[in-house]
């Protein structure tokens, strides 16, 4: 994930319905495609969501701690 969205409409920045289609081969993504943002507080999309991109390394899934 290289950025997070946020709703105008009420400030949400944690909760959205994103739908798409996403192609993958041996866990390496090789396409993606969002077709809709929808906030689940107050059910906005289209220009009310905002894309924001994730300053670097934020957001990227680390492997699992040996412990």
């Amino acid at each position: 994930m290289t950025s997070r969205y946020r709703c105008t409409a009420c400030g949400n920045l944690t909760r959205f319905d994103v739908v798409g289609e996403l192609s993958v081969e041996e866990e390496q993504v090789l396409d993606a495609t969002i077709e809709a943002v929808v906030c689940r507080w107050c059910s906005a999309s289209g220009a009310a969501i905002e894309e924001i991109p994730l300053p670097s390394g934020e957001g990227e899934v680390s492997p699992p701690q040996a412990g």
